[in-house]
């Protein structure tokens, strides 16, 4: 499975790179969870999780970033900001690039500020 995770996390870097966002980490994790990508936009530091789906037997992609994960992504998230003070003065937004249907057929669905902290 890590092996198609890694697949979709790729297609998704490429396709906020060609939108013009800017890599600065993969893959982050602390005890608390585990950010797929980090990226900045002009003065924003966007935090997305890269989900897929092959069947929406149950639920889609976007569906199965449950409660829990999020609160787990923005503990993440608060943790990268603690090991990197420079980026204090951004501001933060958590994105989802989502994945549905067979693999091959697959494209990216990029939902911008798809949950803040406060849902965390």
């Amino acid at each position: 499975m890590r092996a198609t995770g890694d697949v979709f996390e790729q297609q998704a870097l490429d396709h906020l790179q060609r939108a013009g966002l800017r890599l600065l980490e993969r893959n982050f994790h602390n005890r608390f969870g585990e950010i797929d990508l980090i990226l900045r936009e002009d003065d924003t530091l966007v935090f997305v999780e890269v989900r897929y789906r092959r069947s929406r037997g149950f639920g889609s992609a976007a569906d199965s970033v449950t409660a829990r994960k999020r609160e787990r992504i923005v503990r993440a998230a608060r943790g990268y900001l603690a090991l990197h003070p420079e980026c204090s003065g951004l501001a933060c937004r958590f994105d989802l690039v989502a994945f549905d249907g067979p693999a091959a057929r697959a494209t990216p669905d990029w939902q911008r500020a798809v949950f803040d902290a406060g849902d965390g």
